[in-house]
Formats: structure tokens, sequence, C-alpha cells
């Protein structure tokens, strides 16, 4: 290893996120000297060769570094999955690809078989269940849900010979269970049981997940690596044994992203640390708010002392947040309504990890099937963006305020 690679891997993260995926190649402009900050938008679909060759020698390569056909990517892409591959110092590569959910897919995809058990933590985002139950299970590969609390249920599950894979999500997208992902990995590694988990929550800035064990990291880069709400992306990085068994699958499904989508979350990814520093003190400024009023049962947030998964995200997690859930103190979903509804600084909708908050009235109980989700009244999920936290709580409390009122039907 030369010095400036013993260097590059002692790089902090946050100099990581400045520097990844900015080779000279990608960087440097053809026959004149100096170079640009960051790659710029190659797009193409056709590429043209010297000679036969130059064709055949193209199309040999194993790399997906080398200009081929547009389906597999320009040097736009490359940077991208090469800046995700270094946030995990354990990675081998990152493939990129249209959706968090076509991630997930091509993940499962990559290491299942007909006649496989895969285990799925029940708390798993619900895509990723309608994928399984839906798709899956046509296939011939069985999915078994788990409780993500609990690794004696999971020691048995995981003694089934025929089990090939387990899914993680810690902490869950809309009850934040924290799982104790080096201990089942662990477990799983001694069965031969390959891991992948989804680490949107907390991306590898706050939780390295292959450095803890994960075969396979998955990413919805929709959120908070694009930052701004306006590109649809997902990415999947694993280790060595692992890698080319993903870009494999990738390049068989056909799935690519758009050179100008990935120019925009390379963009949104050289402000994560700023961004995930802000979303994370608002949110426990306004989690820490919510927890002392009345018309609140409970708050849903990892990095919170009285929530059950904290000793595990102090312990695993470097940082936390702007997604979290609360409970309401009694209540149905018209008194739900009433809060979210006449909310003027959050956004009513799906997703999440951008600049705007937003505010979604969850029901968990309808995405169990291994657990019962039993609550004192409705929960909403908060995803808190970049505004000032004092607007955000005035808002919530007037919110309270209708809830309470139509509650208690005043």
């Amino acid at each position: 290893m030369s010095d400036a690679d013993h260097n590059r891997d002692k790089r902090k993260p946050l100099t990581r996120l400045a520097q990844a995926g900015r080779k000279p190649e990608w960087t440097g402009m053809p026959g004149q000297p100096g170079a640009i900050v960051s790659p710029p938008v190659w797009r193409a679909s056709t590429i043209l060769y010297d000679d036969v060759a130059h064709l055949r020698r193209a199309a040999g390569s194993s790399t997906h570094e080398r200009l081929f056909y547009g389906r597999k990517g320009t040097p736009t892409a490359w940077s991208l999955a090469d800046a995700l591959t270094e946030m995990e110092p354990a990675a081998a590569g990152t493939m990129l690809f249209p959706s968090g959910v076509a991630a997930i897919a091509c993940a499962l995809m990559a290491v299942l078989k007909p006649g496989d058990k895969l285990l799925m933590v029940d708390s798993a985002y619900d895509p990723t269940r309608n994928f399984c139950t839906q798709m899956l299970n046509g296939y011939g590969i069985e999915t078994i849900f788990y409780d993500p609390c609990d690794i004696v249920q999971l020691s048995v599950g995981l003694a089934d010979e025929r089990v090939r894979a387990l899914f993680l999500e810690s902490p869950g997208s809309l009850t934040f269970e924290v799982q104790d992902i080096p201990a089942i990995t662990a477990l799983a590694r001694q069965h031969g049981v390959v891991t992948l988990a989804d680490n949107t929550w907390a991306t590898p800035l706050y939780f390295p997940a292959l450095s803890h064990g994960v075969d396979i990291s998955i990413l919805a880069c929709t959120k908070y690596i694009v930052g701004h709400s306006d590109v649809m992306m997902g990415s999947v990085t694993a280790t060595d044994h692992w890698f080319g068994k993903i870009r494999q699958t990738a390049y068989l499904l056909g799935q690519m992203v758009s050179p100008d989508d990935a120019w925009l979350a390379s963009r949104g990814l050289r402000t994560l640390g700023v961004r995930l520093k802000q979303h994370q003190d608002s949110a426990l400024a306004i989690a820490h708010w919510l927890k002392d009023q009345p018309e609140v049962a409970r708050v849903l947030h990892p990095a919170l002392p009285d929530c059950p998964g904290h000793t595990l995200w102090q312990r695993d997690f470097s940082g936390s947040t702007g997604l979290f859930s609360f409970v309401l103190n009694g209540g149905d979903d018209v008194a739900r309504a009433a809060l979210i509804d006449g909310l003027d600084h959050f956004g009513i909708g799906y997703s999440w990890g951008g600049f705007e908050s937003l505010a979604l009235p969850v029901d968990p109980a309808r995405y169990r099937s291994a657990t019962v989700w039993q609550a004192q009244g409705p929960a909403v999920r908060l995803h808190i963006g970049l505004e000032d936290p004092a607007d955000l709580i005035a808002d919530l409390a007037a919110g309270l305020a209708r809830f309470r009122a139509v509650r208690d039907g005043g």
C-alpha cells in the first residue's frame, strides 16, 4: 500500500464525503491541464470503439468502470457508486438502482433461489414485505417474518437448513425497533446465512453496516443521500464475497440509473454530513418536546433514553436522523387527521429525507405477522426537515390542540 493509499484509509467520514468518487480520470479535462471539482454528466447509449479488437476487449472486461454500453453506466454513475463504497470501509463495491425497492429486489434475487427460505424482519418497510409475499412467493421462495427483538426466536429460524438469507432493518421505519445487528450477523455467519440490511435511516455515515457484520447494505438513496425530494434512486453495497453476484444480477435485470439523477445524488451526498446533523438536532428537540405533551402517549425515537432500543443505538450508531414516530394518547383516526390536516409547516406525503418536514398517519398493526402492535392511540410519523424547530413545535402544538378538541368532543 502506498503512503497516499494509507493516508486515504485514515480519512474521517466527513473527509470521505468531500473527496470520494473524484478520480482524476473522471474530473480531468482531456488534453488540458488542471481538473474540475465534480465529475460532469456523461450521457451515453452507444459507445464507439477504435477497432474490433478494442470492442472485444471492452466486451470481455469484468469491471463496471470501463465504457462499454450506456446500460452499464458512465463515469457520472461510477463516481457516485465509488463514493458510497468509500463510506463503507469493508465494502468491495456498490451498484445503483432506479429506486430503493429496485435495490432491495435485486439484492434478494441475487442471493435466493427457488426452494430457499428468507428470514424477514417483521418491522420491515411495507414494499419490502410486498415484494417477498407477492413476488418471491411466486418463485418458490418462502418468507418467514421474525420479531426484530427476539434473538432466541431468530436462532431457531436460522437452524432451518433451507434458510439462505436474513434481512434486517434497524431501526424499523415505522416503529423504530433497534436490532442487535452485531449479534444477529454473528449468529447468521455460524449457519452460513447471508445478511442484508436496509440502512436508509442511519446511512453509512452514522452506521457503516458492513463494519458491523452485514454482508449487503441497501439504501433508498431517494431519502438522505439525494436530500432534496427530487430523485428516485437506490443502492446496494456489498462485501467482496457478494459484490460480483450483485453486479451480475443487476446487469441481467438491466438495472441502471440516469446520469442526470446520479449527478444530482452525488451533489446531495456532499452535504450529507451537515444536513444529517441539522435533521438530528431538530428532531431530538422536537422529540423531547413531544414527550412532555399530555396528548402524546409515547415517542418512538431510538436516541431517547427511555426508548427500548436506546442502549443498542448508543452502542452501535454515531448519530440519529430526522425520522421518528409518536403515539397519541387515545383518540381515533378522525382526531389524528385533525392534527395532521391543519399543519402549516409539515407536508403530508410518503418518503422522507428531504429538506422539508413531513407528517404521515401510520398504522403499524396492518404490517405485522410475527408480532402484535398495540398502542394507546393512533400513531404519527414525522420527518423533521431543515426548518427552524421552533416553528415546527408551534405548528405541532396547534395540531395537538386540534387533536384534543376532536378526541374530547370539544
